[in-house]
């Protein structure tokens, strides 16, 4: 009978450390075949023995680490859609930061997200009109999550006078566009490039709802009354806009 080593036995880092270690390390390995391979020859034409002779495991070790192609494949599509909704509902909890601080907290989260998973992100997209019925609903659900968020901020920043009065429905969908799209141009670099990429984006999505004539030194009484004009002024175009007949 062969006995453990001392470390294994006595330090909580022994086998138990190096067994979960070595779990991940194979996990990753395996989500980043089954991404690269879902994105080659779709969902469909992927089977799970393509998955594991890419990753260099025999079909019978795999189910040690994934039941079936469609787990494997709802997993990937949580990671990217569910992680970007929880991660903004937790910023906008936060009492540390004003609207502009939520609004590029929001923005360095969902940039550094899709550099992250730029390969996981396109795959979604392109295989979006693949996905079954059931992992179809929570990737919408997720997308209308991540929007709700960042639309609650908007209007928060709006109600204290230092957003621009536009359509927050309208300035949140810009902002997600614009960090959508780094998927297709962004390649990733180091953690610091990376970060250096998010935040010059996050910038720029604070520069698109921030009115540069709010003056945040004025309180009380002639703020709320230059909110209030603000906000009128935007009700009374989109009104206008809403009635008026359209043009021959």
């Amino acid at each position: 009978m062969t006995s453990s080593t001392p470390q294994e036995s006595s330090t909580p880092g022994g086998r138990s450390g190096r067994s979960n270690s070595r779990r991940e390390l194979v996990e990753r390995e395996i989500m980043e075949q089954a991404t690269r391979l879902f994105a080659e020859r779709g969902l469909a034409s992927t089977t799970l023995q393509d998955i594991a002779d890419a990753t260099g495991l025999t079909r019978p070790a795999l189910y040690h680490y994934v039941a079936n192609k469609d787990e494997l494949f709802a997993r990937l599509v949580s990671e990217i859609a569910e992680e970007p909704a929880i991660l903004l509902h937790e910023i906008n909890q936060r009492t540390d930061l004003d609207p502009v601080g939520k609004v590029h907290e929001m923005a360095m989260s969902i940039a550094l997200h899709q550099t992250q998973t730029l390969d996981r992100f396109r795959l979604l997209i392109r295989s979006e009109a693949e996905l079954p019925p059931a992992l179809a609903e929570t990737y919408r659900q997720s997308r209308r999550r991540v929007l709700k968020e960042l639309v609650a901020v908007v209007e928060e920043g709006i109600a204290q006078g230092r957003f621009r009065p536009a359509d927050p429905r309208v300035s949140a969908l810009g902002i997600i566009g614009m960090l959508n799209w780094l998927a297709w141009w962004h390649h990733p670099g180091d953690a610091e490039s990376d970060r250096k990429v998010a935040r010059q984006l996050a910038d720029m999505a604070v520069n698109t709802v921030v009115d540069p004539e709010a003056d945040t030194a004025v309180s009380g009484a002639d703020r709320l009354i230059a909110q209030m004009r603000q906000n009128l002024d935007y009700l009374e175009r989109e009104v206008r806009e809403r009635t008026s007949p359209p043009a021959p």
